[in-house]
């Protein structure tokens, strides 16, 4: 279970990292299994030869029991609601990060999109992002192998939430694509402090749906393996007109003394 503070920090970050939220030994079991995905060798460098690789999604029993343990349900309890969020029958996607000297290509600022509209199945660039946060309550990233400052950590500016709500609330139900969300927000939150999601296998980075992020080169000596799962709402929040004014001290009132629904509440009004 998260404390007050751990939400308050999350409300204000927009993240909060739930140390241990599986076990070691799941990540090594899961780490196995994506590294014989790769086709590349653990032992061998010589089979290192991109900067990354994407790995989608995957089912195994132990990558069902990363997704449910429960000290990481707890949490979602705690930040989405119980009743809120559907249960995860696996993890995915998978970028793996190797060290190169070669651009990683895919390094740019951004925050996730969450439903389809009308964009082609494959197009993802043209999926959207609404004020409330249509189709996504958090965003994930699981840690699978020790990821320290060279080891291609996310790169996280921090707060960088709050300033885009107010970019999405105009769009109402709509909301923005992926490319045009993200090429406002990228100059709405320069000013904004970066952290880099660091931590050991296990540990769990749990995100607001709008908080900017980006990957970066791998500089390290070791592969980097995380999933960037989102975790999904039972049932869509909606936006209303009425959601208008600034209420950052009543999402920190609801998270923090109800404890549920600090995302439900922040996507809805805060800045907006």
């Amino acid at each position: 279970m998260l404390t007050d503070d751990q939400v308050t920090r999350f409300i204000e970050n927009g993240f909060v990292k739930v140390e241990q939220a599986f076990p070691e030994e799941t990540a090594a079991e899961c780490r196995t299994i994506l590294w014989r995905e790769t086709g590349c060798a653990p032992d061998d460098p010589a089979t290192w030869t991109e900067p990354a690789i994407r790995i989608n999604g995957h089912t195994e029993e132990p990558f069902r029991d990363a997704a449910n343990n429960p000290r990481l349900t707890a949490a979602f309890d705690r930040l989405v609601g119980p009743g809120h969020w559907a249960p995860r029958g696996g993890l995915g996607t998978f970028p793996i990060r190797f060290p190169s000297a070669a651009p990683p290509g895919d390094d740019g600022w951004h925050l996730d999109a969450s439903f389809q509209g009308d964009a082609d199945p494959g197009d993802y660039f043209r999926y959207r992002v609404n004020v409330a946060s249509k189709g996504r309550a958090l965003l994930m990233l699981f840690l699978f192998s020790e990821i320290d400052e060279n080891d291609a950590p996310t790169r996280i500016r921090v707060g960088s939430h709050l300033d885009v709500a107010p970019l999405l609330a105009p769009y109402c139900e709509d909301g923005l694509t992926m490319m045009e969300i993200s090429t406002r927000a990228i100059p709405a939150t320069e000013h904004r402090p970066i952290t880099l999601a660091t931590g050991r296998p296990g540990d769990v980075y749990l995100c607001h749906p709008f908080l900017v992020h980006s990957a970066q080169a791998h500089h390290g000596t070791r592969p980097r393996f995380l999933a960037q799962p989102p975790l999904d709402p039972v049932k869509p929040t909606t936006w209303t007109k009425g959601h208008r004014r600034s209420s950052r001290r009543s999402a920190e009132a609801s998270a923090g003394s109800h404890g549920y629904g600090a995302v439900r509440v922040m996507t809805v009004t805060v800045g907006t």
